[in-house]
This record gives C-alpha cells, structure tokens and sequence, in this order.
C-alpha cells in the first residue's frame, strides 16, 4: 500500500478519494463517496492514460475499488484498505490486519 501511495500522482489521486467530505464530517464508505475517473484527474495534469494506470495500481495495491457504470469508471476508497492503514499509522494492535503484526517499542530519551 505504501509504495503505491508512494507516488505523488497516486496520493494525490488517493487523497481526493477521501476527501470529498466537507470539513466537520467523516468519511463513509457510499455511492456518495465515489468519483468518476474523470473527475480524479482534474487539475493534476495527469494524461488520461497515465491516470489509468495509477488507477490499476491503487486497484492492484486494495486501496481503491472500481466499476464500470455505463461509459464512466467509478473509483472509491476501499473501507477495510483504510482501516488497515490508520490501523499502521496509529500503531495500533488489529488482529484481521498487517497492523496486528506490529509490535509496539518502548521510547527513552537519548543522552
């Protein structure tokens, strides 16, 4: 996951998955959180083909899911992806996810 959020194009893609929430509320796995794979690339200057691609390996890393709707693609976040890396980046113990493997260490001031 991380090294496919590891390009900026795919981050930034990934990050405009997530926020399309105004500020003050959260984010919901649901129709209303999905965006058309033209509308992802807006203003990033990303070429329809190289936006393809970044799209495949969100999809190919479980980050994002995709389905066809008529002539459009519909991209969303993948809800356990999400939870799997808050899970990673709060440190916290999930016995369903990578996060579980992760063992907590103890800090201590350097001299």
């Amino acid at each position: 996951m991380f090294k496919a959020l590891g390009n900026s194009h795919r981050l930034a893609i990934f990050v405009r998955l997530i926020s399309c929430c105004p500020p003050g509320t959260k984010w919901v796995a649901g129709p209303e959180s999905r965006r058309v794979v033209g509308q992802l690339g807006e203003d990033l200057n990303i070429a329809p083909s190289t936006l393809s691609h970044h799209i495949k390996e969100l999809r190919t890393a479980g980050l994002i899911s995709a389905e066809r709707r008529g002539k459009n693609i519909e991209c969303w976040v993948d809800a356990k992806a999400l939870n799997t890396l808050v899970d990673l980046l709060a440190g916290q113990r999930s016995d369903d996810s990578p996060a579980g493997q992760i063992r907590r260490c103890t800090c201590e001031e350097a001299d």
